[in-house]
């Protein structure tokens, strides 16, 4: 009995699967809709050393997705460098124009939240922390 629960809690979990943004039209109108903030991540997902741990440590854990759910909208704006990575043209192009106006410094990972409409609220800092010290960074400016 106890296997089948596992079993069913494995399947449960899994598909569970976790949905950012990855177009900020989108994102923005997700935003609007449910009245949250958008957490725009700048990474780069086969070759940033920082972004990779930044995705595995913070935001693919449960306290991340619970809080993501609840309170933000996450634009995963990658910048693969594999080319069996690569971006359609269109996503490739509106990643770089948002790092244009977002990331100019070429910072990765750089970790924003911003309101439904683009305004810079704050520059999250990802530097290791955990789940839990990550998010009530970004809880003091919601």
């Amino acid at each position: 009995m106890l296997y089948l629960l596992i079993i069913v809690q494995s399947f449960v979990i899994s598909s569970n699967p976790i949905t950012w943004q990855t177009s900020f039209e989108e994102a923005k109108q997700v935003a609007v809709e449910q009245d949250k903030k958008i957490l725009m991540v700048f990474a780069g997902s086969d070759w940033c050393a920082p972004c990779i741990k930044l995705k595995k440590k913070i935001l693919v854990t449960e306290e991340f997705q619970e809080f993501e759910k609840e309170n933000v909208v996450v634009l995963y704006l990658d910048f693969p460098k594999r080319k069996k990575n690569r971006l359609s043209k269109e996503m490739t192009r509106q990643n770089e124009s948002l790092a244009e106006q977002y990331n100019r410094s070429g910072v990765f990972p750089n970790v924003l939240l911003v309101d439904n409409a683009g305004k810079i609220i704050k520059n999250v800092k990802y530097q290791g922390q955990s789940p839990i010290d990550f998010i009530k960074e970004i809880e003091t400016s919601l």
